[in-house]
């Protein structure tokens, strides 16, 4: 007959323990479950934060406005250089052509003189450090030998240059996309954001920022400032016409600018041609400290970083390309976000 045996029950304590492990992960699911929604930032929050984004993105424009200039610079020296290069080479071809028809006619004169057949079968350098040689040599000759020696010199000298400006643009393309990645990064990260809130918050937020691109360029006070004369007058009236156009890093028009894009074309149009980024148009100039010493068509700037550049408009109004998102319109110098630092008169 089989034994029947009693099943062993769990002991108080085991049983104790896996109660409070059970009730333990139900307040957490519970916690989880009530702390879920406080989680999601409100629409002023997600404002917030893109805005400071988009600053970030815009700090990141200018330094990768910077290399995409310096950039351009390399390649049209690299391209000068190259020219030059080719050139030499060529008038060096022909000064030795010149020496071998010497030589030639020397030869079928009667014998090729040995100190010009040292040269051709020599570097012409270490020929013309013997002085003795030169001697034998006619004046019209060593003439020609000096003018290889320096062209040999010249296009070493200007090979060196070529591969050293080469170098210094493959690092400034590493450069100019690593910050270009960093835009996108900044730009992608803001637009998640905006894409977390629902429906009726975007139409919100719009509205918003369409109430204030339309109070900011059609209802600005600028007063009857009238300070604005020759070439920063006509900035100026140039910059005007492109109210209302939109903002794209790296921009530099006429269907879309970046802050530094802005001011550099509207000069340009005015026949003044300043640098590309916003640092380096603060040091074209004179320069303004006091905001009631500006002038219409002044270049202003902001954050000590001078990533944010625009054209004083008068009555402590600025006409600028914000960020992205916005629009080419005024703006009181009070509401850009960082601290105006000064004026560039150009």
């Amino acid at each position: 007959m089989a034994s029947h045996r009693r099943a062993k029950q769990p002991g108080r304590a085991r049983v104790t323990v896996l109660t409070s492990a059970a009730a333990a992960a139900m307040a957490l699911s519970a916690q989880a479950a009530n702390a879920a929604p406080s989680e999601k930032p409100s629409k002023n929050e997600v404002k917030s934060r893109v805005d400071k984004l988009y600053e970030e993105a815009e700090r990141a424009t200018e330094k990768f406005n910077g290399a995409k200039e310096k950039q351009e610079k390399l390649q049209k020296q690299i391209s000068a250089l190259q020219d030059s290069v080719a050139r030499g080479q060529q008038e060096l071809n022909e000064l030795r052509d010149g020496i071998g028809s010497m030589a030639t006619a020397q030869y079928r004169s009667g014998g090729l003189d040995p100190s010009l057949q040292l040269f051709l079968s020599s570097d012409p350098d270490s020929y013309l450090d013997k002085a003795s040689t030169l001697d034998q040599l006619s004046s019209q000759q060593v003439e020609t030998l000096k003018k290889i020696q320096a062209k040999q010199r010249e296009l070493a000298q200007e090979r060196a240059e070529a591969t050293g400006k080469l170098q210094d643009l493959a690092a400034t393309r590493t450069e100019l996309g690593r910050k270009k990645k960093e835009v996108q990064a900044k730009l992608a990260e803001a637009q998640k954001l905006l894409n977390s809130l629902t429906a009726a918050e975007k139409a919100a937020l719009a509205a918003e920022q369409d109430r204030a691109s339309r109070s900011s360029s059609e209802r600005v006070d600028l007063g009857n400032d009238t300070s604005a004369t020759g070439r920063a007058a006509a900035a100026f009236a140039a910059a005007k016409t492109k109210l209302g156009t939109p903002y794209v890093y790296g921009a530099t028009g006429p269907s879309s600018f970046d802050c530094s894009g802005l001011t550099s074309w509207a000069y340009a149009q005015a026949g003044v041609s300043i640098p590309r980024t916003s640092e380096s148009q603060s040091g074209i100039g004179t320069r303004i400290y006091s905001t009631s010493d500006l002038q219409v068509g002044d270049l202003v700037f902001f954050f000590n970083d001078l990533h944010h550049v625009g054209l004083y408009a008068g009555n402590g109004q600025i006409l600028h390309a914000p960020r992205t998102g916005t629009v080419v319109r005024y703006e009181s110098m009070s509401t850009i976000g960082g601290p105006f630092m000064f004026g560039v008169r150009v």
